[in-house]
């Protein structure tokens, strides 16, 4: 008996090795491209996937560069097929991706969202890699994902592959608690021209807010066709919106234990968010059947709110990320260029400069990558896989003037190791070399997989990981002042200077993980246990205090009562920096089900569980987010062809946050459960589409971050034509 192990490259290329279930040493390679004959396009770009294949035979890319099915792949994968994107509620992101194992999402403003794999996340996550078709979207300059960079329309989408735990040793720097790759489809998935409009409410009532109902809105026009043969082409655009959420007032809630708490949340003007959109992509095919260019470039805007250690920070409407890429496949070869162009403005909200103004943040970034690769069959039991990269980065950021660029490099090498039927052994890793860093950094894999039946498999793994520090952690150049009561005096205001530090290391992760994928019928069980031990975690943390002997400019008051502020552990703090910390560790359990009842109702079902992180020094305890300790989900997705239904229930634990101004302002968000979903009907041989999605159909007051917006009910009628 033979099965086929599909390897694939990013452009569409894909050869079949075909491996003896009881002969190993048996089998010969023969490629698809091999087999077509001379002049036929790919078969990827010739049909789309069954519409509705199996969970357990949905393929995946991301976990090592190499097509496979899920049940074969050497990490903890999770997929949101085209189908759950296509009928889900969800009007970000963030809410598409929120259903998965061990991933923690929170959104603290309409914009502003973070995505964090087996940890905490914060105002900026910084260890989560996001790619669409292997692009990267992670901001080096302030070490974030910024997920309103997506150029493309969520119809566009084919599916959504996230990893969780370490991927540098395939994916480079920031892949350190995880991947999230967003694949588009091609032009000839695409045939026809699609137009969405879709009009919505925001609830935003809030004790002490008075805002009023919001609204929401999409408008998005998609046009592809395949010219003959060789050529193809896409092209998309639109604009998406929503008014501000509401605030939270009143004061953050007092931890007497931790001793934080108390203070007022300030008043700024919140704003909603625009996001405008347009991607062009042009695919040909050789007539020789086994190369193909890729023609890419897009446009994606933005406006609203960031949170940031220092506060809120308002991106001004025409802040925009530009991008360019060129894909060629030669048979199992890949050679991929790509340019992001950023440019923008955010004037802070609440940080004021020594000046008197806000803080003023113009930000420019321009990032070229030039990345080859290839995978091979060697013998009859290796599955060679290697290339590497070269990126170089221009800068020009307001509140870090003094980096202006940098440079990087890496190469990695793999290989999977069929020892039998029921053993494979992936072994591999990456090295890369920055200009910021002293040194080169290793990134080590492997994967044990044992499968005493073909659609059973046991993993045991060992992975490390890192993320390289930003440019921001490494130049930031700026001073805000902080204002503090005194008795007799009233509000007192004091300078606080904050600088990066050129000399930080890079931020470690190493990964141990038992896992395991089964199929059962029409059932597929997932689970993992898992401890990441992070070492020189980057922390933005208080480097100086005001004393007697160092009293802050103008201070009205006796020098030595600063001392006696400070025993009483109220410290005035003179300078901030990023600082390495020790270290910490995490761990925890995801168990998932997905199930097929029929070919028309699926269902999804489940729990991850986060243990508190354990800092290597107790004096650090304070600087962690701690993550929330129970997450759970289920869902059922039903789709008839004409009629439809999503509903997704998600339940988040308590969370503790600490990443944002000072200790007032650090503390415990309370659980929350959000009802997500949509339904409708495809009338007029399916050309017309009428929708309502929801988003936290119970009105629950969502507050996902000690610091962010309140999130309440949402709900949006959206209408879909095709021609």
């Amino acid at each position: 008996m033979l099965r086929t192990i599909i390897i694939s490259l990013s452009a569409g290329v894909t050869f079949g090795v075909s491996v003896a279930e009881t002969h190993p040493e048996e089998p010969q390679a023969a490629t698809q491209d091999q087999q077509r004959e001379p002049g036929q396009p790919n078969q990827e770009d010739e049909q789309e996937r069954d519409p509705s294949p199996s969970y357990s035979e949905t393929v995946v890319v991301t976990a090592s560069k190499v097509e496979t099915e899920i049940i074969n792949a050497p990490a903890a994968v999770s997929v949101v097929t085209s189908e759950t994107i296509e009928n889900s509620g969800a009007t970000n992101y963030g809410d598409l991706i929120r259903s998965v194992p061990g991933v923690n999402v929170s959104q603290t403003s309409a914009r502003d969202i973070n995505v964090s794999s087996r940890g905490a996340t914060s105002t900026l996550s910084t260890s989560q890699l996001a790619l669409l078709d292997g692009r990267s979207l992670y901001q080096d300059f302030f070490g974030f994902v910024a997920w309103d960079f997506l150029p493309i329309d969520p119809s566009e989408i084919a599916q959504i592959e996230v990893i969780n735990g370490p991927a540098s040793a395939v994916w480079g720097a920031n892949a350190m608690t995880g991947v999230v790759n967003v694949i588009s489809k091609t032009p000839r998935q695409l045939d026809g021209t699609t137009v969405t409009l879709g009009f919505g409410a925001v609830n935003r009532d809030v004790v002490g807010s008075d805002l009023g109902t919001g609204t929401s809105y999409r408008v998005n026009v998609t046009h592809a066709q395949a010219v003959n043969d060789r050529w193809a082409y896409k092209f998309s655009g639109g604009v998406s919106g929503v008014d501000a959420f509401a605030r939270p007032t009143g004061t953050v809630p007092v931890d007497p234990d931790r001793g934080t708490g108390g203070g007022t949340y300030p008043p700024f003007q919140n704003k909603g968010t625009t996001q405008p959109k347009i991607d062009i992509r042009v695919d040909y095919d050789h007539p020789d059947g086994r190369q193909k260019l890729v023609f890419g470039g897009g446009y994606a805007g933005t406006e609203g709110i960031i949170h940031t250690g220092i506060g809120p920070f308002d991106i001004q409407s025409g802040t925009a990320l530009g991008y360019a890429k060129v894909n060629y496949t030669r048979d199992n070869w890949k050679v991929n260029f790509f340019a992001n162009i950023l440019d923008g403005d955010a004037p802070a909200l609440l940080a004021i400069g020594s000046d008197g103004q806000p803080i003023n943040f113009a930000f420019n970034n321009n990032t070229y990558d030039v990345d080859a690769g290839n995978t091979q069959l060697i013998g009859t039991r290796h599955i060679l896989t290697y290339g590497g990269n070269v990126r170089f980065q221009a800068f020009d950021l307001s509140i870090a003037p003094l980096g202006d660029n940098r440079s990087e490099g890496g190469a990695y090498i793999q290989d999977e190791i069929f020892l039998s039927d029921h053993f494979r052994w992936l072994i591999g890793g990456r090295i890369d070399k920055f200009s910021v860093l002293d040194r080169a950094v290793f990134s080590p894999r492997t994967t044990f997989m044992i499968k005493p039946r073909a659609d059973q498999t046991f993993r045991v793994s060992f992975n490390r990981a890192y993320r390289a520090p930003s440019l921001v952690n490494n130049f930031l150049d700026v001073t805000f002042v902080q204002a503090v009561a005194l008795p007799g005096v009233g509000q007192y205001v004091f300078p606080v200077v904050a600088t990066g530090n050129d000399g930080l290391k890079e931020e470690s992760l190493t990964a141990y993980e038992i896992g395991y994928t089964g199929v059962v019928g029409r059932h597929t069980a997932s689970a993992a246990f898992y401890v990441n031990k992070t070492s020189d975690s980057i922390f933005f943390t208080p480097s100086g205090a005001y004393s007697s002997q160092n009293p802050p400019p103008g201070w009205p008051l006796p020098p030595q009562v600063l001392d006696a502020l400070a025993q009483q552990g109220i410290l005035l703090p003179s300078n901030f920096t990023y600082l390495n910390f020790e270290g910490v560790t995490d761990k925890g359990i995801e168990l998932g089900l997905n199930t097929e009842l029929t070919s028309e109702i699926r269902l999804l079902v489940n729990y991850s569980w986060q243990a508190e992180p354990v800092p290597m020094k107790e004096e650090d305890f304070s600087e962690l987010n701690i993550p929330p300790s129970n997450r759970f989900n289920a869902g059922i997705n039903y789709d008839n062809g004409q009629l439809f239904g999503n509903l997704n229930v998600n339940f988040t634990d308590s969370a503790f946050w600490t990443d944002v101004l000072d200790a007032r302002f650090h503390g415990e968000t309370e659980r929350f459960t959000m009802v997500n979903g949509s339904f409708g009907i495809r009338f007029l041989e399916q050309k017309v589409t009428a929708a309502v999605k929801f988003q936290n159909l119970g009105n629950a007051d969502a507050q996902q971050h000690i610091f962010g917006d309140i999130i309440k009910r949402q709900i949006m009628g959206e209408l879909k034509f095709g021609f």
